[in-house]
């Protein structure tokens, strides 16, 4: 028996026939042909059981035998703003992994210690698609353009919002203590949390994220690269959120 492919059909409910790329792979890579079985995800909640009707050239058309409206699997908004690594294949494989673990939303975040300014959007919404067919996700995440940091921070936000950095709390304002991010996540709240570069948020940036109703929390003792730090976030998210029966 065949294991049953996910395929990603953005408009699977109003279309027939697989879009190009994904039809390449389920007919030249899977070898899958007429009368075989696959689920689509429309990425936007929805898992549609569907049939082969026709497979000729580089085109694979379908006939939708059921549609399987999906509840979310975790509670709230996840909502992570990242600044990209110099190399990006380190972001590329946080994308991937934190998929596969379920978050909302992807911004990537221009900051003053920035090591890499410019993302190719393309590569990284291909990894998003990927991993949410592997992990067979409902829900393709949001992925955003890369932001100035000021201008990501001024926007109104919905839920509660976090600085991830590594200063003591008395560098960026008077008295306090940093809390454990994952002591303070709210399930069931929208929550962004920020994640800066190797260089780390510089000070000012702290302050101005902080002006703007956001709060200082840490991941940990640990000094964490920046990949791992987004992660690390994403799971706590994902530990607080999610829907465990």
């Amino acid at each position: 028996m065949k294991e049953v492919r996910y395929f990603y059909v953005p408009d699977a409910a109003r279309s027939a026939e697989l879009p190009a790329d994904e039809a390449g792979h389920a007919l030249r890579v899977l070898r899958l042909g007429v009368g075989d079985e696959m689920m689509l995800a429309d990425g936007q909640g929805c898992f549609y059981r569907a049939t082969i009707t026709a497979a000729t050239g580089h085109r694979c058309a379908y006939r939708i035998e059921e549609t399987m409206a999906q509840q979310p699997a975790w509670k709230g908004h996840l909502h992570l703003a990242v600044a990209p690594t110099k190399l990006m294949d380190r972001m590329e494989w946080f994308a991937e992994k934190a998929t596969e673990i379920g978050f909302d939303e992807l911004s990537f975040l221009d900051c003053q210690f920035s090591e890499r300014r410019i993302v190719k959007s393309e590569r990284i919404d291909k990894i998003l698609i990927s991993a949410m067919k592997q992990s067979h996700k409902a829900w393709k995440p949001q992925l955003n353009d890369m932001q100035r940091f000021r201008q990501f921070v001024s926007q109104e936000r919905e839920g509660d919002k976090f600085i991830c950095h590594c200063y003591a709390e008395t560098d960026v304002k008077a008295g306090g203590e940093k809390a454990f991010l994952f002591d303070v996540l709210r399930p069931g709240v929208p929550s962004t949390v920020l994640i800066g570069p190797e260089g780390d948020f510089s000070i000012e940036e702290v302050r101005m994220a902080l002006q703007h109703g956001y709060r200082s929390v840490t991941l940990g003792r640990s000094r964490l690269r920046t990949e791992t730090a987004a992660l690390v976030a994403v799971h706590m998210m994902q530990l607080k959120n999610g829907n465990m029966e």
